[in-house]
């Protein structure tokens, strides 16, 4: 492997958690220019999404909600370069999700199985998806309460949900 090698995982590895970033913080117009035009996607038990257009429009009708708060994980990731304008990547995800307004926590552990193209604008997402090795669903704790999210009143409210 070189070092050019090396510096084109690290740009892989950067689009991933610029992903993961945009999606978190329901950046849908941001989140879009992590991907092709005719990208596809594949979420767990979700339908097959194909085209750019309808993996934003899928995750920003399922996730827009400011009371469905999120915090997604990857780690390990397993780049492979397949040629100079192609790779794929497998990536362990951990992650949370907080359903304020029906009181219960989704946590679990998935993998992504990627693949990406090198174009003009750099590195891009042609396929994304996962598959779930655990999902767990439990009520959150009656004094649990949050006091802050990115969303309240310039990201510094003090809002509390039961």
């Amino acid at each position: 492997m070189t070092s050019d090698d090396l510096a084109e995982i690290h740009r892989i590895h950067q689009l991933k958690y610029r992903y993961l970033r945009y999606l978190d913080l329901k950046e849908w117009d941001e989140l879009g220019g992590c991907f092709v035009a005719e990208a596809t996607a594949s979420y767990a038990s979700a339908p097959e999404l194909d085209g750019r257009e309808a993996i934003i429009g899928f995750l920003r009708d399922a996730m827009s909600s400011t009371t469905l708060l999120t915090s997604h994980k990857v780690h390990h990731p397993e780049i492979t370069l397949l040629e100079s304008e192609r790779a794929s990547g497998i990536w362990a995800l951990d992650d949370r999700v907080l359903v304020l307004d029906a009181g219960i926590e989704i946590a679990g552990a998935a993998f992504y199985q990627d693949e990406y193209v090198r174009t003009s604008d750099g590195w891009l997402i042609s396929h994304t998806g996962y598959r779930r090795v655990f999902e767990e669903v439990r009520p959150l704790p009656q004094d649990s309460r949050i006091t802050l999210s990115w969303w309240s009143e310039g990201g510094m409210g003090d809002q509390s949900h039961k």
